[in-house]
């Protein structure tokens, strides 16, 4: 049988979650369900289950605008579960989400003005077919399935266990063992004091270094707040309004000033190492200041690890890996019972799912993204995709108010249909790829540029990447575009 609904939301994380409250508040006369692949919700937060999973950002500013975070600044992957399972309880989203429902393609009609899915269900042999007037992708941006393991053809003579952080095993213990986590990233940065408290010894080994900057769990702002006993409201919006001052901050630093900012972020780990550190060869990087994303080291805690001895970094080439370790190009060798490839994720754009577009086959790399949140020629189809260098949910959050705007002017207005559309005066315009790499140049960006649709030399056709600029541009953006086609 068909399932129709006004709203159809794929993907029951951060952003499908916020969709979905938006959604019910501000059109609770109509029909909305959520379809999750996984068998509950997170997305990010229910794959990543490896030692000391956390947030990267904070969650003032990583929480959602209409539900206050009070809790500290930094939080843990059961912390932000637990938040959004009250997200869930609070905005009665449980009967709304189907889960193990791995959506496997989306169809668009312009007869029916309708979208048609067909969708797997766990433990189901038939196809369930969905059928809605507006899509909405909140996927994410990676594959939840495969993590990203470099081709490493010596990798299957290493005779002790390997584990990628994205597939955890539950009862992996580290104790004793000599691990080794391959990359310098954020998930890296999480695993190495995490595992140092029990491991006989970490050792990061990574190719080339990373920023880092330390931040104390609990801001100290927030604390000289909490005995104030203000309202939850006040407090997260004045904890959210000082986190975004200073990301701006910084952010405005990288581009202007980016010898200061290297510098500041270096002098800052050299205080926390022991006189002597080469700083320079294991916590330099060759890139500019957030052209990759700065990874946040709660209180120090790696490099409280590093000074204890119980944990080290090298930085240097992997030259084959054998029965008992890593033998590296410099001559060293590293002995090892444990592997970690803590060495990043492959980018999935929309969940995998195949698009039509009247029975013609959707190539997102012949399109433009309409300000980041929906794609040329493609019908009644909105995604959300948040920031590389402030919290997602703050452009979730603008993404989630622009489309109820849309769909409450087309309701006003009496449309059943809206495609973004290049008009004839932009026709000709430069078409750049989704990710320049000047700007970001993360890896799992450059893998997948030949597969990702672009972006124009222009707005409405760019995907905006600064929160300060979009705060105040998205919410005054005219729904009267020329560029949107309505019908």
């Amino acid at each position: 049988m068909t399932q129709d609904f006004d709203f159809l939301i794929i993907g029951a994380g951060i952003s499908g979650l916020g969709a979905a409250c938006h959604l019910r508040q501000r059109f609770p006369d109509r029909s909305c369900c959520v379809l999750e692949a996984m068998p509950g919700f997170g997305g990010t937060w229910w794959t990543h289950r490896y030692p000391g999973a956390r947030s990267d950002s904070d969650l003032f500013t990583y929480g959602y605008g209409f539900k206050p975070w009070t809790g500290r600044a930094i939080a843990t992957a059961d912390e932000i579960r637990a938040y959004l399972n009250e997200v869930i309880a609070e905005n009665d989203l449980a009967r709304h989400i189907r889960y193990g429902h791995q959506v496997h393609s989306a169809a668009w009609s312009s007869d029916t003005k309708r979208w048609t899915l067909d969708v797997r269900c766990e433990g189901a042999e038939e196809v369930q077919t969905f059928t809605t007037g507006l899509l909405w992708v909140c996927a994410g941006y990676y594959d939840h399935d495969q993590g990203h393991t470099p081709q490493w053809p010596t990798l299957k003579d290493f005779q002790g266990q390997v584990v990628h952080p994205q597939h955890w095993p539950a009862d992996l213990s580290c104790a004793d063992q000599r691990v080794v986590v391959i990359g310098s990233g954020a998930t890296a940065a999480t695993l190495v004091p995490s595992l140092a408290a029990q491991a006989a010894h970490v050792t990061m080994l990574q190719r080339s270094p990373t920023f880092f900057s330390a931040e104390p769990w609990e801001h100290p702002l927030a604390a000289q707040l909490r005995p104030l006993d203000l309202p939850d409201a006040w407090f997260h919006e004045i904890m959210r309004r000082a986190f975004v001052a200073r990301s701006d901050e910084v952010i405005r630093l990288s581009f202007e000033q980016p010898d200061a900012l290297r510098a500041l972020l270096i002098d800052e780990v050299r205080a926390r190492l022991p006189e002597g550190y080469d700083l320079d060869r294991h916590f330099n990087p060759r890139y500019r200041p957030w052209q990759q994303r700065i990874a946040k080291v709660p209180d120090g805690d790696l490099f409280q690890a590093i000074r204890s001895g119980r944990a080290s970094v090298v930085t240097d080439v992997i030259e084959r890996f054998d029965a008992r370790g890593i033998q590296l190009a410099s001559g060293e060798r590293l002995e090892a019972d444990i592997i970690v490839t803590a060495t990043g994720f492959n980018l999935k754009l929309f969940g995998g799912i195949r698009f039509e577009v009247d029975g013609a086959p959707v190539d997102w790399r012949e399109r433009v993204t309409y300000r980041g949140m929906m794609i040329e020629g493609v019908p009644n189809m909105a995604y959300t995709q948040g920031y590389f260098r402030s919290s997602w949910t703050l452009r979730s959050d603008l993404v989630c108010d622009w489309v109820c705007r849309l769909i409450t002017h087309m309701r006003e207005q009496g449309h059943a249909m809206v495609t973004p559309t290049v008009p004839d005066a932009d026709a000709a315009m430069p078409r750049r790829p989704w990710s320049d790499a000047d700007n970001f140049n993360a890896g799992y960006v450059m893998r997948a540029q030949s597969s990702l649709f672009g972006q124009g030399d222009r707005p409405p056709w760019r995907h905006g990447l600064e929160y300060a600029e979009e705060r105040v541009m998205l919410p005054g953006a005219s729904l009267q575009d020329e560029a949107l086609v309505y019908r």
